[in-house]
């Protein structure tokens, strides 16, 4: 039976207190360690909390500690930053990154990433391209495992409301009906199910870079693993 330390970044927003849950809950990971920037309602036997303050990077190289998997589910909006790209920048690009040089220096050998459909660090839309440099960035680093998951539309429970966020789903709800196969990767896709595709690929350790768009996600999470 595997012994699995696993760590979370991003744990309190949509896919991330999913994951959390289904961590805990699966007998392959023995300790779930969440780095959050504020204190949690959250406990449990198996569970590890840890108050980081991300710009401080000692405090976040030690406070990452060691283990095996690292789970990356952190992300922000323009509307929280106020269209400030270089804040939106250092935790969307600065956070992941630097857990991912910390964790590698560290001995962790996976690494799972919530990006997006459509990165591409060559593009000319900032969130995509921003999207792609992490990609990149993370994959150079040579982890054992990299497995990247491109969600289109999370569709879920928010604990904020997101009006823009709440039309777009709606649109894309009804317009996921008519999409064909080449256009699946955009439909939107619940974030328990990215959550549990995510939580399969940690436990088979599939080794090299690993892509995972709407029909790869749904195949992960509905394995049985």
């Amino acid at each position: 039976m595997q012994s699995l330390t696993a760590v979370v970044l991003g744990s309190t927003g949509l896919i991330g207190e999913q994951l959390v849950q289904q961590l805990l809950d699966d007998v392959a990971f023995s300790k779930v360690r969440i780095l959050v920037r504020r204190p949690v309602q959250l406990s449990h036997p198996k569970l590890e909390v840890e108050i980081v303050d991300f710009n401080n990077l000692a405090e976040y190289q030690s406070k990452l500690g060691k283990g095996d998997c690292i789970f990356c589910c952190i992300g922000t909006t323009n509307e929280k930053v106020k269209g400030d790209k270089a804040a939106y920048r250092k935790i969307d690009f600065d956070i992941p990154v630097n857990a991912a040089k910390f964790g590698k220096a560290a001995g962790f050998t996976t690494y799972l990433l919530v990006s997006s459909v459509g990165a591409n660090e060559k593009g000319a839309n900032f969130y995509l391209k921003l999207k792609g440099e992490v990609e990149a960035e993370i994959a150079a680093l040579g982890f054992t495992g990299f497995h990247v998951f491109r969600p289109s539309i999370l569709l879920g429970q928010r604990k904020e409301f997101r009006l823009g966020e709440m039309v777009g789903k709606a649109l894309m709800q009804t317009a996921s009906l008519f999409f064909v196969a080449c256009l699946k990767k955009y439909k939107g896709i619940q974030a328990a199910t990215v959550a549990a595709a995510m939580r399969h690929a940690a436990v088979t350790s599939k080794k090299g870079l690993n892509l995972y768009h709407y029909d790869e996600i749904r195949q992960a999470a509905f394995s049985g693993n």
